[in-house]
This record gives C-alpha cells, sequence and structure tokens, in this order.
C-alpha cells in the first residue's frame, strides 16, 4: 500500500524535507512548504502542552484541506518530530494525538521503538529517525523505520561528524529503505547532488530559518544571512551534547572560545530543571550549520522553493550533459 510520502516522491515532486527545527518550526512554516511543495514539519515540543500540540495539528489540517480546496492542488505531506527518550513524558500523549491526525510522518529522534513504529504504521503514517552513526542507524533499522536521516558533519543542531560519502556508503551496507540526507545544503544543487549520492531525500534545516514565516527573531535571521561555514562551531557547551551553533551568539552570551573548546556543559541556571535550562539556553544561543555560507537574504517560502526547483532542475540538466560526454568519451 502507498503512502502519502510514496506518492509525493512518485509524483516527481522536490525531493527536499525542511526539518523540524526547536523553536524555529511552527505552523505557519509546515503549511507553506507543504502549500511550495515541501514536506515540512515541526517539533511537538515547540508547543509547551499537548493540547496546545493538537490544536497545531487541526489548524495545520484546517489551512492545508482549506488551500487544496480553494485552488484544486494537492499539497505536500507534512510530519512531526519526537523525542523517543525516557526525558521526555509526553511522547505517548504525542503519539496519541498523532495518530488521531493520522500525521503521515513521524521523525524520531534518541530512540527507535520497534512500537512507535507499529502505531505509526497502524494508521498509514511512514516513520524516519535520525542518526549520526552506522550503529545507531542499524538499532532504528532493527526497530523497521521506513527511513533513515543521515545526520553528518556541518549539519545544524546535533548533527555527527562523519562526510556523507562514508555514512551513506555504510549504511546501504545493511539498509534499502529510503535514506534522507542532512549536512549544509542550502541550494538545489545541493538537492542534486544528495541524489547523485544515493539519497531520497534531502533535509534541509537551516536554510529555512530565514525565511518569513520561521518563529526565527529578526536578530537570528540576520545572524544567519551574515554568517559564513567558519561562524560555525560545534560544541557540547549548550546542551552537554556536540551540536553546531552561531559563533557571534556564543560569544554574546560570554561563552568563550575556551568554554566552547571544553566538554562540559556550561551551567545555564541551577534553578531551572535540565529541559527548562536547556530551552532557555537554545533561545539565546543559536543554532545553524555550514550551509549559512550561501544563505544571503530572507525571503518567503514560496520564493524559496521555486529557487530551489529551479537550481535543481538545472543542476539535473547539466549532470545529464556530463554524465552524456564522459559515457561517449570512455566509450571510444
Amino acid at each position: 500500500m502507498s503512502t502519502a510520502i510514496d506518492i509525493f516522491l512518485a509524483e516527481g515532486n522536490l525531493p527536499v524535507i525542511a526539518a523540524p527545527m526547536f523553536l524555529v518550526s511552527g505552523p505557519q512554516l509546515v503549511v507553506e512548504c507543504c502549500k511550495a511543495g515541501i514536506i515540512g514539519t515541526f517539533p511537538a515540543l515547540n508547543q509547551r502542552s499537548t493540547e496546545g500540540f493538537d490544536q497545531w495539528l487541526s489548524q495545520i489540517r484546517t489551512e492545508l484541506d482549506e488551500w487544496e480546496e480553494r485552488t484544486g492542488r494537492t499539497a505536500a505531506p507534512f510530519g512531526v518530530n519526537l523525542i523517543v527518550h525516557q526525558t521526555n513524558p509526553r511522547v505517548q500523549a504525542d503519539l496519541a494525538v498523532c495518530a488521531k491526525h493520522k500525521v503521515p510522518l513521524i521523525i524520531t529522534s534518541l530512540g527507535a521503538v520497534s512500537q512507535l513504529v507499529d502505531a505509526v504504521h497502524s494508521y498509514g503514517g511512514v516513520v524516519y529517525h535520525d542518526i549520526i552513526k552506522k550503529r545507531h542507524a542499524e538499532k532504528a533499522a532493527e526497530a523497521g523505520v521506513d527511513g533513515l536521516i543521515l545526520v553528518c558533519a556541518g549539519a545544524g543542531g546535533h548533527a555527527g561528524t562523519h562526510s556523507p560519502f562514508s555514512l551513506i556508503s555504510d549504511v546501504r551496507k545493511f539498509y534499502d529503505g529510503k535514506i534522507i540526507l542532512s549536512g549544509a545544503m542550502s541550494t538545489g544543487r545541493d538537492v542534486a547532488t544528495a541524489m547523485q549520492l544515493g539519497a531520497d531525500f534531502a533535509y534541509m534545516g537551516t536554510r529555512f530559518i530565514a525565511t518569513a514565516e520561521s518563529r526565527a527573531s529578526a536578530e537570528y535571521k540576520d545572524m544567519i544571512i551574515s554568517s559564513g561555514a567558519s561562524d560555525i562551531v560545534y560544541t557540547a557547551a549548550v546542551s552537554g551534547v556536540p551540536a553546531n551553533f552561531l559563533r557571534p551568539s556564543l560569544e554574546s552570551m560570554g561563552i568563550t572560545q575556551e568554554m566552547w573548546e571544553q566538554k562540559a556543559k556550561v551551567d545555564f541556571g541551577k534553578e531551572l530543571d535540565a529541559a527548562e535550562a536547556e530551552a532557555k539556553a537554545w533561545k539565546t544561543i543559536w543554532s545553524a550549520g555550514q550551509g549559512v555560507s550561501a544563505i544571503d537574504k530572507s525571503i518567503p517560502v514560496a520564493d524559496l522553493a521555486a529557487e530551489l526547483k529551479t537550481d535543481f532542475l538545472a543542476a539535473l540538466a547539466e549532470q545529464a550533459a556530463r554524465s552524456q560526454t564522459y559515457t561517449q568519451s570512455l566509450a571510444r
């Protein structure tokens, strides 16, 4: 039985997923992505309660249904990120809400659980799990996930350190499901390159931070636009787990190079519990990937999608022409 994601790919849509970003992704960004033919996603925990999360999903469904009826077009599927870890007491309640709304795509982090996969499959959804190394991919594959999100070097947030070349090669030795590639991609040409490497989707987060519909502050968007790859710092100082952050935002909070190079987490407030302290940190210390190098303006999602599609098709045509030239040359 074909899922909404299968149909989306079969219809030749741009193979891009707008990654779920903590505090940045919300209903408006998701809806505009889906209207523009890009799979929009958001973290369930961006809403402070399960009740609020339920309302967000109702809002997304209603707006997309009304848009489809008005335009006669089909919106891209949407997805939700669930943190599958004992530190998240909402996971079961939020999963039940996802089942209620039949969310087409569930993205799991910090744990791949077969029972969750079965629950999503029961209503026709699919599960993609994010990983940074082969061992995590093997565990997720055993849990029966439909796709693996390979978070490679240069990605925003909790990124890995592997090259996409090596990680895709490692994973394809034992896994034949969907591959979603993440790490420093911002252009349509990057998407075409991901496909050339064997990925089914390009996973973009940083590129959508500076869009008009993102929940990021104007200052955050401006910093994305003015930064380059050398301004990205990979450190465990913010959350205790290595992640990529914008250097100016670290410095603005008094976090020096000496501090971000150590492995210990900076104390952001002993009066706060762990979740509150991390949320406070991420509000003032901004994450981004090395793909900032290709971002020079803030534009609406619709304009970004059109730009990505044009660049993607041009890159494919260029690849085809080069392939024909080399094929003819090597055949002589």
